[in-house]
């Protein structure tokens, strides 16, 4: 007869408390039991939370692999990696409300150029950053690939720089990915 040895896991500490106090959060909707997905556009979704460090130059990127919108002429699904690059300033965007952001574009009919761009000014509204760049890698259709790129800066004469010299340098795959990985 063989006993098995059983291993005891060493005690675990408990998590640590959030850095974020519970006033800071009390207005958040989201984590709630049951998540509501948009069927229509709704920049309304997005929310912003303070930036703990706004004295800080730091970039922020956000990769969204699966976005969907709709060809406004035929109806047929559009599918893109939408990369979404910002140095914040006061405000930052909650992870969450833009997924469920990106999420109401999937019913709705725009064109790739234009669902970037108003990606751009809704977070721009929203957060007021330093800088923002949005790069859509929109996948081909009729063997033409659409990479459509908008930007936003501050007044402040640093990031209108950054913004013109990343604008007159970008290429696709530049900002995002190298395009021999994506295919």
């Amino acid at each position: 007869m063989t006993q098995k040895k059983t291993m005891k896991s060493p005690r675990q500490k408990p998590a640590k408390k959030s850095g974020r106090n519970a006033s800071e959060l009390k207005n958040f909707k989201l984590g709630e039991i049951l998540t509501e997905y948009p069927s229509t556009y709704s920049p309304a979704l997005l929310e912003a939370f303070d930036n703990k460090h706004p004295g800080k130059v730091a970039w922020t990127t956000f990769i969204c692999t699966e976005f969907t919108s709709l060809c406004p002429k035929t109806g047929q699904p559009d599918f893109a990696k939408i990369y979404i690059n910002y140095i914040a300033d006061k405000k930052m965007v909650e992870s969450k409300s833009l997924k469920l952001y990106l999420f109401s574009f999937r019913n709705h009919g725009d064109f790739h150029e234009d669902c970037v761009q108003k990606m751009c000014d809704d977070l721009a509204k929203l957060m007021n950053p330093h800088y923002l760049e949005v790069v859509g890698e929109f996948t081909p259709r009729g063997g033409i690939a659409i990479f459509p790129y908008a930007s936003f800066s501050s007044s402040s004469k640093k990031f209108q720089e950054l913004k013109d010299n990343r604008f007159m340098n970008y290429a696709p795959g530049k900002y995002s990915m190298e395009l021999s990985k994506l295919y």
